[in-house]
């Protein structure tokens, strides 16, 4: 036997530099601010020993200005492919140790060929994103970089997932790479996303703001709705991405993958008959209504601080993955105004693009009124939602279990924009408004002539609500498929979603709709 060649062992110790990225030192800073490094971060996403690296020798360009005098293999990215729950997912995950993480043009190379290796083998891609922004010694180089990955974000987009986790800053035209991604993960405290920092704002217009304010977790889960979800830490950002990624089919031709069920898919909540009130003007809490109605500890609200009056979630039922979309009507009584419109919309659509079918709760006095609304646009954002579940095709499950009126009726998944079923509970009120409103226009000049138009006003109030405030005038012309008990919800949504499962829709040759952005 020969000596082991002394090249194998010249590659032992060229990878272990690799490894350490920027070097100790700056190893030892990102972990005083509190920060994993790059692979300490895919160690915690991945399933133990399945990640595989690529092109980690590669070396940045030449450094025109002289600045970068230090080169790091990498470049700043730790690109490769592994396992999240037996399921192969690819990545990408900037390294702060390296030039603070920022983008050049052999950092882009690297990004941008395992994303067309993702779409290529259809599966996932996560972005692990923890960067200063464009390398500014590299000039248009890094521009274009960041053109050729915002390109892929868009042609790729409903071809497989695209998740991005933000795990550190994410500045200027860096952050429409996120923006264009189907969810954004957050860290709370950690984590900035803005396209000028608090420097600019204050030299421009003298506004004072520090990084948090301006583009945290908080800001962009509350006030900005850019994000889906966020976690205290990093850990718990990863293992809250491990999950999620479980709901999503791995490509668009695929379906979501199935989860044996330890909940019983015929269990009936007797709660649920309950949980509506009588008294038509009083709240209650629709996220009560799903979580007994999906399987046990399946559902994961996204954007839950953002657009409160509406519900957008995926959870499992019997199983299988679904997207929840529903309106809350303790907030804002389910009213649907121009963010919720948004919120629904792109989640409609997000769910279309990967085959998980649409369960949708109707609680909705209709859309929100106002000077403000109409003058920003409440028509144009409307229409997205109209747009959206009309342009679906998947599996499309309506629950009318209160108010549906006006326009809230026909945008919420109604049957007339192709929902396969439609369920209505006994509480349920269909019609174009509410009582009250539908008297005064309809019988203003009776009530006005009457002897005592007070009584004769109840009167017709009570008449009207006999007749339309109640599902069996809309059962009657078929608006709705069948009434059922609250507490039959989940087993007729689970045999309709085996009913629904081989469904077929073909749509009209065309390069792409004009949706009303």
């Amino acid at each position: 036997m020969f000596d082991e060649d002394p090249r194998i062992s010249e590659l032992r110790s060229m990878r272990e530099k690799a490894r350490q990225g920027g070097g100790i030192d700056r190893i030892a800073t990102q972990h005083a601010k509190g920060k994993l490094t790059a692979r300490e971060r895919l160690d915690l996403l991945f399933d133990p020993y399945t990640f595989n690296e690529l092109e980690p020798f590669i070396m940045p360009l030449e450094d025109e200005m002289g600045i970068a005098t230090e080169k790091f293999m990498g470049d700043g990215v730790v690109t490769g492919y592994g396992q999240i729950n037996g399921r192969t997912v690819y990545v990408y995950a900037q390294d702060f140790t390296v030039y603070g993480g920022t983008l050049s043009e052999m950092q882009s190379k690297k990004i941008c060929r395992v994303m067309d290796l993702a779409m290529r083998n259809g599966a996932p891609v996560i972005g692990l994103i923890d960067s200063g922004g464009a390398r500014i010694q590299e000039g248009v180089k890094s521009l274009g970089g960041y053109a050729e990955i915002f390109r892929r974000n868009a042609q790729y987009s409903g071809v497989v997932p695209q998740i991005s986790v933000m795990l550190g800053p994410c500045a200027g035209g860096a952050a429409y790479s996120p923006a264009l991604t189907d969810l954004i993960i957050m860290v709370e405290k950690q984590s900035f996303m803005f396209l000028t920092g608090p420097d600019v704002i204050k030299a421009v217009t003298g506004e004072i703001i520090d990084a948090e304010n301006l583009g945290g977790a908080d800001v962009h889960m509350m006030i900005s709705g850019l994000a889906h979800l966020s976690a205290p830490t990093e850990e718990a950002t990863l293992a809250l991405t491990r999950q999620i990624i479980g709901y999503f089919p791995s490509n668009n031709v695929e379906n979501p993958p199935y989860q044996t069920p330890t909940d019983d898919p015929l269990r009936m909540d007797d709660d649920l008959n309950t949980i509506v009130p009588v008294d038509p003007t009083a709240p209650y809490i629709m996220h009560d209504v799903i979580t007994r109605v999906v399987d046990r500890d399946s559902f994961i609200e996204l954007q839950p601080l953002w657009a409160r009056n509406a519900i957008t979630g995926l959870a499992r039922i019997g199983g299988h993955s679904v997207g929840i979309v529903a309106q809350e009507p303790s907030i804002m009584a389910g009213v649907i105004d121009i963010d919720a419109s948004d919120k629904m919309a792109r989640f409609v659509r997000m769910c279309d693009c990967f085959n998980i079918p649409l369960v949708t709760f109707v609680d909705s006095p209709g859309y929100l009124p106002g000077i403000d609304q109409e003058h920003r646009g409440t028509i144009r954002h409307g229409a997205k939602l109209l747009y959206a579940f009309s342009e679906a095709t998947v599996p499309k499950i309506t629950i009318v279990t209160r108010k549906a009126y006006g326009g809230a009726y026909v945008v919420m998944g109604s049957k007339y924009l192709g929902t396969d079923v439609t369920y209505a509970w006994p509480s349920a009120e269909i019609a174009v408004m509410g009582a009250e409103g539908a008297v005064n226009i309809l019988f203003r000049k009776q009530i006005a002539s009457a002897a005592d138009p007070l009584a004769e006003r109840k009167r017709l109030v009570g008449d009207y609500k006999q007749r339309f405030a109640n599902p069996y005038y809309a059962a009657k012309s078929g608006y709705v498929d069948d009434i059922i008990e609250p507490r039959e919800t989940r087993p007729k949504i689970i045999i309709a979603l085996a009913a629904l499962r081989d469904k077929f829709s073909s749509a009209p040759s065309r390069k792409h709709g004009n949706i009303p952005v």
